[in-house]
């Protein structure tokens, strides 16, 4: 038996494949249609970004302007800005900034694009310039960085991991572990940096954890239960033994999670399921040690660092000099 397709474990409900409408979402958002398309096919919602993006600017302008910038910056001065890398990474966030940008521009403004979602960038590579009003610039600019480097610095982290196995068939995976309000953003920046999504919410797919299990009597009767009252979602099932191992495989679950296995315990489950579930390792991993646990031949290893431990990838905002 070949191990099963999992197509919401994989894209998380927001990636190739997607059905979550956000494809046709650049229809109803009030963003410029041509970004939004861009969001659109990155697997974003331009709705969701567009909200997102209004409630960063309405921290920064909750109690009417930016004070500082209208009284130093003439109405009607104009000038590019170019957002520049500080350090080396990949960059992710990048049409999400334009948003922001967007939103707060009272006027027309160009885009030039250096690189794009999932590029990796050096040390003092510009990624992006804009030419607006100058008020607009710098009235954006905190808000826009702070998403930029924010899913950059994820993307940065999981491109780490990433290259660590390569040359497995394993893949590494982000968790729920995210910020709230920003696990759809958070998740597109892990795909940026070469990983791949969990679920992205508690309905695309079931993953039946200890706490279900002792509720409910027992791994096996755990699954059961999730398998007769939704017949149709994938089920994940959280293991801390072989022996729970053997009863869920024997049950039919489609993925299997190895909950703090050492590699030579994962060499043993791989062995033991032979393909008829995919397995994916988590607890005890670190950058050090994923090569190791990817050779055992796993499918995943779930980092939940990567979304909720990652430090920014540090990218500023310069204001070119009037000529």
């Amino acid at each position: 038996m070949s191990t099963p397709d999992l197509p919401l474990a994989e894209s998380g409900g927001c990636g190739d494949g997607c059905a979550c409408g956000a494809d046709e979402a650049y229809l109803e958002s009030g963003l410029d249609p041509a970004l939004a398309q861009l969001l659109a096919e990155a697997g974003l919602d331009p709705v969701e970004v567009e909200d997102i993006a209004n409630v960063a600017i309405q921290e920064d302008l909750a109690h009417g302007v930016d004070v500082t910038t209208v009284a130093t910056i003439p109405e009607d001065a104009v000038a590019t800005a170019d957002f520049v890398a500080r350090e080396a990474g990949v960059v992710a966030g990048l049409r999400v900034a334009e948003a922001v940008i967007s939103i707060v521009c009272t006027d027309e403004f160009e885009v030039e694009r250096h690189v794009d979602d999932g590029d990796r960038v050096s040390e003092g590579q510009k990624v992006l310039s804009v030419t607006t009003r100058t008020r607009d610039l710098l009235t954006a600019e905190r808000s826009a960085l702070n998403i930029l480097c924010r899913l950059s610095g994820i993307a940065t982290a999981t491109r780490a991991w990433a290259d660590a196995l390569e040359g497995t068939k394993a893949k590494v995976r982000d968790t729920r572990k995210t910020t709230p309000g920003l696990r759809s953003l958070e998740k597109f920046a892990v795909r940026c940096g070469g990983g791949v999504n969990h679920r992205m919410s508690l309905s695309d797919a079931a993953l039946v954890k200890d706490n279900h299990v002792v509720a409910a009597g027992g791994v096996a009767q755990a699954f059961k239960a999730v398998r007769e009252t939704f017949p149709d979602v994938p089920i994940e099932v959280e293991v801390d033994t072989l022996h729970q191992l053997r009863e869920v495989v024997d049950a039919g679950a489609d993925l299997i999670l190895l909950d703090n296995f050492t590699p030579g315990e994962c060499e043993e489950a791989v062995a033991l399921v032979h393909g008829r579930a995919a397995l994916e390792a988590s607890g005890r991993l670190t950058l050090d040690n994923a090569g190791a646990y990817a050779g055992t031949g796993v499918d995943y290893l779930a980092v939940g660092a990567l979304t909720h431990s990652s430090p920014i990838l540090d990218i500023g905002l310069d204001l070119r000099a009037a000529e």
